[in-house]
């Protein structure tokens, strides 16, 4: 088993609402996301901001969640990354909340493959959730705070996992994603 880390501090801005809290076949969006990695995780850490109190009374009954506001939400989503990972002590899933259609069994087949940095791929594109061994927890806390993932990823060896999962690609950032969203079919 690993930890989990799910990003949830932004305005959503695009979206004109808390995304977080939006439903896809009668369950938030958020939740989806804890529930797809739930099994493959020891703890899960929701990282919330601007929308803090809705976002907490969503995920709240789950058991192996902790919810960790970010103050400075303002400054990004790295910020919210790293208050996350200062909550891990062991190897990680990294994943935005605001994709719901990951696949169970991309959590089961990224946990079991090999390599300090683990990302799923579909058709050749990566996605979420990004795993990340405990042993660069210190290198990742210690990177500028004006960095993100993509950056801090690229500087390590990545190890590709392909999948037939589609939904590491979906994520939801505007309205017509949403509405879009509404007509996909959730596997596993």
């Amino acid at each position: 088993m690993a930890m989990g880390i799910i990003l949830a501090g932004g305005y959503s801005s695009r979206a004109k609402s808390n995304k977080m809290v939006l439903k896809y076949k009668n369950i938030e969006i958020i939740r989806h996301a804890i529930i797809s990695m739930q099994d493959y995780c020891s703890k899960i850490i929701v990282v919330t901001g601007y929308y803090h109190d809705d976002t907490l009374n969503v995920v709240k009954d789950f058991q192996k969640v902790k919810v960790v506001r970010n103050a400075n939400y303002s400054q990004g989503m790295f910020s919210s990354v790293k208050v996350g990972v200062k909550e891990v002590n062991d190897d990680f899933f990294i994943t935005p909340g605001d994709y719901p259609l990951i696949m169970k069994s991309t959590y089961e087949k990224v946990l079991n493959a090999k390599g300090i940095m683990r990302v799923p791929t579909f058709n050749n594109h990566r996605g979420h959730p990004l795993f990340i061994s405990k042993e660069l927890i210190k290198s990742l806390l210690s990177e500028p705070d004006d960095s993100n993932l993509k950056i801090f990823r690229n500087k390590h060896q990545i190890t590709n996992v392909e999948t037939s999962d589609s939904g590491i690609l979906k994520d939801i950032d505007t309205v017509n994603d949403y509405i879009k969203l509404k007509t996909e079919r959730k596997e596993d």
